[in-house]
């Protein structure tokens, strides 16, 4: 048998700085070359238009190539065939597994490949993994560290060259790979009111005959587990594309749905915003559905989230920043606080008075709303319920009303762990929770169940985001999928985790406490121990100006 051989072509572990996710996420979106450090700071709503094709070319087997060679032409032809249709992969592969073989099973997202010859005609592949997706396009962060193992059957042919006999399904890629030959895009949900869309990022192979209808196919195909009970959809459970395909011709996509009768029976503008919205990202600037031979019409009264100036608590007062400038909330006097959050609307605004008391502040003054040990910061969901934690562990998650009556949500998957930080995104329903148990920190992102009432009544199962990260606590929506946490540590190294997607960090800062953020990356806030508030500018972190020491900040949500 052979030592082991690491492969020759390195894989690049994923750029670091914010740039970096950005890049990776743009790339595969739009294929962006760079991205801009300068010019006027605007609002980003996630959607791209097409971008152009990187096209990479395969190699075919050599005749006299070792079985180790083979293997590893076999993964690097496939990561280079993810747009194509993998004829010169299944060159490597004897004539019987080549229609066995399943390459859009899934795919390992590697850094590095050794090979080892583990049997006479045996190879096996060990990679160590950054990520996976699955068949469905959901993408998985692996842990630091994480390593999988792939098994190679092998035989020779009858001029003495080996091929492939066994091979598992789907794909080993590289980072960059993913970027080039992956497209990183939403389906959309509805919330139970239909009053926002729901995104949920997927990976689908770049096929430009095929995108499109893989994006529908996932969009019918519902929600993942964890998210399923928290939204819903306009589309008929069991709906199916009839014709299999979409067709998209001078930026106009058409589809037809069937059942009919359920198709037309579903709330028209709704379905059609919740297709729209997910082909959009793909350069479809409208749609065309039909059932039954009818069109599909209708408008929705679908809202955008508005967006809101942060405010923040210096020296005892509460202060809004708009413009660069920073001016006085006139009779709110809140104090010496932290944590603070409010709801989009403003009429609600809420913070942790020491040692650990949750206190609501308001035009009446500071009023108790109960106390509790360990309290973490508070979040006010679009309902109007304000979520916080003891952080002992066992304790459960709680939500008060408007009413300021106490309500338990249900969350068994905490059962044994302590929470350390929560945030609600902006639509209500998901939570972002960072919690401590036998298995280390973590972050991990929830569907929120709310009865008929609005309200919330327990989590649906986990879904684990930026596993590599070791995070601290202090967790903030920066947009509808993209997540920010500061990491363990004396000097705070802010992360920017994307739900269903890779992780990145930031610019370290040191002894950050808090963080806030409005809507995108350039409204982040952190917040130091010293009480310095500095603000991202795409690059690095710069101080805001004329408000210190701050001991809170909070944008709406």
């Amino acid at each position: 048998m052979s030592a082991a051989r690491t492969s020759p072509h390195p894989r690049p572990r994923p750029r670091t700085g914010v740039r970096a996710l950005v890049g990776l996420l743009a790339a595969a979106l739009a294929g962006c070359a760079a991205i801009p450090t300068s010019g006027p700071v605007v609002e980003g709503d996630g959607e791209v238009g097409e971008r152009d094709r990187v096209v990479v070319l395969a190699q075919g087997p050599q005749a006299d190539a070792a079985p180790e060679e083979i293997v590893e032409g076999f993964l690097l032809a496939g990561a280079a065939e993810v747009t194509a249709d993998f004829a010169v992969t299944r060159e490597y592969l004897v004539p019987q597994a080549r229609s066995e073989w399943d390459p859009l099973a899934g795919a390992v997202v590697a850094e590095d490949v050794t090979y080892e010859q583990t049997g006479e005609a045996r190879i096996t592949a060990e990679a160590t993994v950054l990520g996976t997706v699955d068949a469905e396009g959901r993408y998985a962060q692996a842990p630091d560290g994480a390593r999988e193992s792939l098994v190679f059957e092998l035989q020779q042919d009858g001029d003495g060259s080996w091929r492939i006999a066994r091979a598992p399904d789907g794909l080993v890629v590289t980072a960059r790979d993913l970027e080039r030959q992956f497209r990183a895009t939403s389906v959309y949900f509805l919330t139970p009111d239909h009053r926002h869309l729901v995104p949920e990022l997927r990976w689908f192979p770049d096929r430009d005959l095929a995108l499109a209808t893989a994006v529908v196919r996932a969009l019918l195909a519902g929600p993942s587990p964890w998210l399923r009970d928290a939204v819903t959809s306009e589309i008929p459970a069991g709906a199916e594309l009839r014709p299999e395909a979409v067709t998209v011709e001078d930026g106009v996509a058409e589809l037809s749905l069937q059942p009919a009768q359920a198709v037309q029976e579903a709330d028209r503008g709704l379905l059609l915003a919740q297709v729209e919205a997910s082909l959009r990202p793909l350069g479809v600037t409208g749609v065309e559905v039909s059932a039954g031979g009818v069109l599909l019409e209708g408008a929705s009264a679908l809202e955008a989230w508005e967006g809101g100036d942060a405010e923040v608590v210096a020296e005892g007062a509460l202060l809004r920043l708009a413009g660069g400038t920073a001016t006085p909330v006139e009779g709110v006097e809140p104090g010496p606080v932290t944590g603070l959050a409010r709801s989009e609307d403003g009429a609600t605004r809420v913070a942790v008075r020491p040692p650990g008391e949750l206190v609501q502040i308001g035009a009446d003054g500071v009023v108790p709303l109960l106390t509790r040990t360990a309290l973490v910061p508070p979040s006010v969901d679009p309902e109007g319920y304000v979520w916080s934690a003891s952080g002992v562990a066992g304790r459960p998650l709680l939500a008060l009303a408007p009413t300021a009556e106490e309500v338990e949500v249900d969350a068994d998957w905490l059962a044994d762990r302590a929470v350390r930080g929560l945030r609600v995104s902006r639509d209500g329903t998901r939570v972002a929770v960072v919690s401590t148990g036998a298995d280390g920190t973590t972050l991990d992102v929830a569907g929120v169940v709310r009865d008929e009432t609005g309200a919330p009544v327990r989590l649906g199962p986990p879904v684990r985001a930026g596993a590599p990260l070791d995070p601290s606590g202090p967790v903030v929506w920066v947009d509808d999928v993209t997540l920010a946490v500061l990491t363990q540590g004396d000097v705070g190294a802010p992360s920017l985790v994307t739900v269903g997607g890779p992780s990145t960090a930031l610019p370290v800062v040191a002894d950050a406490v808090a963080l806030a953020a409005g809507r995108g990356e350039r409204s982040l806030l952190v917040l130091t121990a010293d009480g310095d508030l500095l603000r991202y500018d795409g690059r690095t972190w710069v101080r805001v100006p004329g408000v210190g020491p701050v001991t809170a900040a909070a944008y709406p949500g």
